[in-house]
């Protein structure tokens, strides 16, 4: 892993798996960034315990994943960090992974500005298996990404991925809930960057976690994300545009 690498966890009320997870991390990374996006139950207090290892940003109140995102975007910025990795705090993604992923980056043979991770690239023999409407919905988006595009994705959801820190400073995000991975996908192809996925197993701890409010429901999450492609591809002045082809849920 890079001389300058951070890893960021974007955390919303996760006090059951910040011990577990944050210790796994630390035993994969040198330096760690954990964005309290708000919470509301006892994360700040688990927290405590890794203060004198780990940087903390607090969000006074909940602002959204993507406004997190946003958060150790400007960190690694800020500091000069060549590599950024972010990864949830939630348990489903892999802390051993962490330094393959961020060596990607700069791999001597096919150098790229983001590594995202994929939940669909590979058959992991103790895969979890998806709830039927996320997986719905993220191929459904997928297929509309890579054919507006020209990605050849696997997985436009997934949260653990690695950045290259320069290429950080170009985006504007301004998505600031669950759909603003929707709205980095259309800024790296606005922006040409090079874009490589890694292959990680599918991991479901907590099928039933909220996306806030009417976003629970299938059918107004996605017409929500195709309202943000669309949003982002105007404000963009791209012309291809999301219509009826990233269809209904069943």
């Amino acid at each position: 892993m890079s001389d300058r690498t951070l890893v960021a966890l974007p955390v919303y009320n996760e006090e059951a798996h910040i011990p577990q997870v944050l210790t796994q991390v630390l035993a994969h990374a040198d330096d760690v960034l954990v964005v309290n996006d708000g919470s509301s139950d006892g994360t700040a207090e688990a927290l405590r315990a890794f203060e004198d290892r780990v940087c903390i940003e607090t969000h006074p109140v909940n602002l959204g994943y993507g406004a997190a995102l946003r958060t150790a975007f400007e960190h690694a910025v800020r500091y000069g960090y060549d590599v950024l990795v972010t990864i949830d705090c939630d348990g489903q993604h892999q802390p051993t992974l962490i330094r393959e992923i961020a060596a990607l980056v700069d791999d001597p043979a096919n150098p790229v500005d983001m590594v995202s991770g994929s939940r669909y690239l590979q058959d992991f023999h103790d895969n979890s298996v998806a709830p039927a409407d996320r997986r719905r919905i993220n191929m459904q988006i997928t297929h509309c990404i890579n054919q507006k595009l020209g990605f050849e994705i696997t997985d436009s959801f997934c949260g653990f991925k690695a950045y290259r820190v320069s290429a950080l400073a170009d985006l504007e995000i301004t998505e600031t809930g669950y759909a603003m991975p929707l709205q980095l996908w259309i800024q790296a192809a606005d922006l040409h960057w090079r874009v490589s996925e890694f292959a990680i197993p599918l991991v479901y701890l907590d099928e039933e976690r909220s996306f806030g409010g009417s976003l629970d429901d299938a059918a107004v999450r996605l017409n929500h994300y195709r309202a943000v492609l669309n949003a982002e591809l105007s404000r963009r002045g791209m012309k291809e545009r999301f219509t009826t082809e990233c269809g209904q849920i069943a």
